[in-house]
């Protein structure tokens, strides 16, 4: 179950959670009849400007990571 945990939340919860949502949003538009194709590109749009600039607020923790290195000869 952590992996799944892992591969569905990765590095970011709140993103992760603000997909749910908006596909939560999605199903109850859906479900009403109402067109929700333009709800998925602006959540994806807002999430990323939101986790972006809290990336660029905190220091981007990436960056202290080293060089990926390939084990193969």
């Amino acid at each position: 179950m952590a992996g799944v945990t892992e591969f569905v939340v990765g590095d970011d919860p709140i993103a992760a959670v603000g997909v749910v949502v908006a596909l939560g949003l999605i199903a109850g538009l859906a479900a009403a009849d109402v067109q929700a194709w333009w709800l998925l590109p602006l959540a994806v749009l807002v999430l990323l400007v939101i986790t972006l600039a809290r990336a660029v607020r905190n220091g981007s923790r990436a960056s202290s990571r080293p060089p990926f290195e390939h084990g193969g000869s």
